[in-house]
């Protein structure tokens, strides 16, 4: 529904307003999605109030109706307006209801007629439709059956292109093989007449054709040459294999042996010839001419001849004066004596200059050969077999075993090192010539090979070898040590010092001297062998040797210490006397004594030196095994258990010598003791008179002499041991002191002032073995503090002086024993009274 426009056509009533516009209906208003509800909502919404404002502003002249306004606020503003509003509600509320209805129905027989219309027209389209739909079908149908029939022409199409193309092929095929036939056929003509040539006379190549002897064919007189003496050659070998027995079979097979007889001194001569045409131009530089006769000469026994001819004839294996500069680049000059440093710059050198020629020769060997790496490879294995190997012979010159050249003049590890330089920049020319070319030719193993007698044997000559330093090291040592002993030995006895100590001591120095031997020597089993267990099998040889050497050296430097600690228990066995003598002896004894026990104490020292480095020497041993040879060993099943056991097994012999060293070491330690107890402690010590004096409370003299004997003799003791040795040592030698202590106190008979004196000893004793970190000893020590009371309580305490210790009874009685009063107060009726288990 829309608002007219001016020129439109009025079809609905007039608003008495001459500004209300008519309402038009047009056909385009019901297309669509046309609804009868929506008219009727837009004409009460929209058009009647707009006649209702129009009747109300035509009533009052206003622009709003004002009865309402004022009824809508609830006043009436003037009596004539209330008369107006009266009139306005008593009038009709639609008075165009009339016209709109004749209007309505006008509209509404208007749409049934267009709805008429438009069904008409509708029909009519579907039947036009339909009509053009059966004809399109119609003619979709024709053209599938002309295109099925065009697929029918271009199948039989095809199928006859397919026939006449292998018509043709077969044709084709035929055609060439006739021609090839053909062309076989005339060849072999050809063939046959100059293999009747050569079937004349043996040796008479006289009457051959031309081609034969025109050196601008000799590429085709080659080619024809050896087709004819494979021809003839394969009939000869056919009528052997049929047997024939006729006679024609017979005179053609000799006529052919004839003809090969024949061709092949053709043959010979013409490779001759070609031959020495290469050597011309090989002497002139001329590569097109020696690339020709390469490709010719192929044809000869692939080549092979003209091959190994160019390589030999290389000035580096026929010119004299290139092998002696190899040799003087290498040992320098005559009657020097070569050493593995000057071996590994001269093979170096040479083995760069052979790397530069052969690489020069590649250069040429490219440009002429058509298999450029089948002479690369000849090349390459002369070069090895031939330059190499001889002066690999002149530097490794194997020594004998059974009579091996002195240390002095290198000895076996002079020639060692120079085999492992040998090896280690072989296989670097090795290297170099695979970058530089060498064909199909396994270079690295034939380098293996060139070694392959030296490494049979060398295993055997590494431990020749170490075991020639171990004794010329041996032999160096001793003869320091007698050297030492001749200069200073005479002096040190006057002394009394131990013969000890001019003696050869066991150095850290020299064991890691034997370490370095053994790394050096491993460092070559792991050059010389490639396969794991080979490798294992040489390493623990090689690291039996090390064990053998450390074992022994230590062993043997364990036993020296012990024989200063012989020696001067054999000092202090001498000078023991007895107890007649004068005066003038004792004393001259008692020095005697004296300059023993300074020498025990300096054996003591010595001994613990020894075990000191002995111990060092062993852990070294142990950090190298862990950190180098249990790494090559693992790989390989039970070879890392064997060498700990082997190991293990030669460090037994040094802990022997050790421990009773050690033994030795405590028996000196108490047998000085024992001298100063003996001749420092005084009877009067424990048993002061009661003269009123204050007593005496520092430790006995003997007590502070034996104290600082064992402070300073131990000290080295506490510097030398460790772990479990040193606690054990320690403990063994406290329970020595205390037996003694108790065998000496029972000499001397004590009253009260000197059971305190004993008790400070014990005191003094105790505080200084508690250094010892003993727990058994320091016990036993505070029970002798313990039983030192027995001296100094009453004779009627004496029974309840034990009762928390009943275990030290025993002892305790020994104890009260030597007690002044012991007699007089007739303890040991008491204490069998009270203690009848101990009487």
């Amino acid at each position: 529904m829309k608002e007219s426009k001016e020129g439109t056509r009025e079809r609905g009533p007039k608003s008495s307003s001459a500004s209300s516009l008519p309402l038009i209906l047009d056909v385009q208003d019901f297309k669509g999605d046309f609804s009868f509800d929506a008219l009727f909502g837009n004409l009460v919404n929209d058009l009647l109030p707009s006649f209702l404002e129009e009747e109300v502003d035509s009533a009052d002249g206003h622009g709003n109706i004002i009865g309402i306004d004022g009824l809508v606020n609830g006043h009436i503003r003037a009596p004539s307006d209330a008369a107006k509003l009266s009139q306005l509600l008593t009038a009709p509320l639609f008075p165009e209801v009339d016209s709109l209805l004749s209007l309505f129905k006008g509209a509404c027989k208007e749409l049934v007629d267009l709805r008429k219309q438009i069904d008409g027209r509708l029909n009519n389209l579907k039947k036009e439709v339909s009509a053009q739909d059966a004809k399109h079908r119609k003619t979709l149908t024709e053209i599938e059956k002309g295109v099925d029939g065009l697929f029918d022409s271009f199948a039989r199409l095809d199928a006859r292109i397919s026939s006449v193309g292998q018509t043709a092929a077969k044709i084709g095929d035929h055609l060439q093989s006739a021609d090839a036939q053909r062309e076989t056929a005339s060849q072999t003509i050809e063939l046959i007449k100059y293999l009747m040539e050569f079937n004349g006379s043996p040796g008479d190549l006289m009457e051959l054709s031309a081609l034969f002897s025109d050196d601008s064919r000799v590429a085709e007189a080659a080619s024809i040459a050896q087709k004819l003496r494979s021809f003839a050659e394969e009939d000869i070998g056919r009528q052997g294999i049929v047997g024939g027995t006729a006679v024609g079979n017979a005179t053609a097979g000799r006529g052919l042996e004839v003809a090969v007889a024949n061709l092949q001194d053709y043959c010979n001569e013409l490779e001759n010839r070609l031959l020495s045409r290469f050597d011309a131009a090989s002497q002139r530089r001329d590569l097109s001419t020696m690339s020709e006769c390469a490709k010719i000469l192929s044809q000869f026994n692939r080549g092979t001849s003209a091959m190994q001819h160019y390589v030999a004839t290389r000035p580096m294996f026929i010119d004299v004066e290139v092998m002696n500069a190899d040799t003087r680049s290498v040992l320098g000059d005559q009657g020097s004596q070569p050493s593995p440093s000057n071996i590994a710059r001269g093979l170096s050198s040479l083995y760069k200059e052979i790397t530069d020629t052969v690489r020069k020769e590649a250069a040429t060997i490219t440009a002429v050969f058509p298999a450029p790496n089948e002479v690369m490879a000849i090349l390459v294995q002369r070069v090895l077999e031939q330059r190499v190997t001889g002066i690999l012979d002149k530097i490794l010159v194997k020594p004998s075993l059974m009579n091996p050249p002195p240390v002095q003049d290198g000895g076996l590890l002079l020639y060692l090192r120079m085999l492992a330089v040998a090896y280690e920049r072989t296989q670097e020319l090795a290297k170099d010539l695979r970058a530089v070319g060498c064909g199909d030719l396994d270079v690295e193993g034939l380098t293996e090979s060139l070694f392959s007698t030296y490494k049979d044997e060398y295993a055997e000559h590494e431990q020749a070898s170490l075991k020639q330093l171990y004794q010329a090291k041996m032999d160096e040592l001793r003869a320091e040590s007698q050297q030492v002993s001749e200069s200073s030995g005479t002096i040190g006895r006057s002394k009394g010092a131990s013969i000890s100590s001019s003696q050869q001591q066991i150095s850290v120095t020299v064991v890691t001297e034997f370490v370095r031997w053994n790394e050096e020597a491993i460092s070559r089993c792991t050059l010389f062998s490639s396969q794991p267990a080979m490798l294992a099998a040489n390493v623990k040889a090689v690291f039996t040797c090390l064990l053998d050497q450390v074992s022994k050296y230590i062993s043997e430097g364990l036993e020296r210490a012990r024989d200063g600690l012989s020696e001067a228990a054999a000092l202090r066995e001498r000078f023991v006397l007895g107890t007649s003598v004068s005066r003038r002896v004792a004393a001259a004894a008692a020095s005697a004594a004296e300059a023993a026990a300074a020498a025990g104490e300096s054996s003591f020292k010595s001994f613990m030196v020894a075990v000191q480095r002995c111990g060092s020497s062993v852990a070294i041993v142990q950090q190298y095994f862990a950190n180098s040879i249990s790494r090559l060993l693992l790989p390989v099943d039970g070879a890392h258990a064997g060498s700990c056991e082997e190991m293990s097994t030669a460090m037994s012999k040094a802990e022997t010598a050790a421990y009773k060293g050690l033994q030795q070491c405590i028996e000196t330690v108490m047998a000085e003791v024992e001298r100063l107890l003996s001749s420092e402690q005084k009877s009067t010590d424990y048993r002061s008179p009661d003269d009123g004096i204050a007593p005496d409370h520092r430790p006995t003299n003997a007590c502070t002499r034996v104290v600082a004997y064992l402070s300073r003799v131990l000290e080295s003791a506490f510097t030398a041991l460790e772990g479990l040795n040193k606690q054990a040592f320690l403990t063994e030698l406290g329970n020595r002191l205390h037996k003694q202590l108790l065998s000496h106190w029972q000499k001397f008979t004590f009253n009260p002032s000197g059971g305190l004196r004993l008790k400070r000893d014990i005191t003094e004793y105790g505080d200084f073995v508690r250094s010892f970190n003993a727990p058994s000893v320091d016990e036993k020590f505070e029970l002798l503090g313990i039983m030192a009371n027995v001296f100094i309580v009453a004779p009627e305490s004496l029974s309840t002086l034990f009762e928390g210790t009943p275990s030290i009874r025993k002892d305790a009685q020994r104890f009260i024993q030597l007690r002044e009063d012991y007699k007089s107060a007739k303890l040991a009726t008491r204490l069998s009274s009270l203690w009848p288990s101990l009487s």
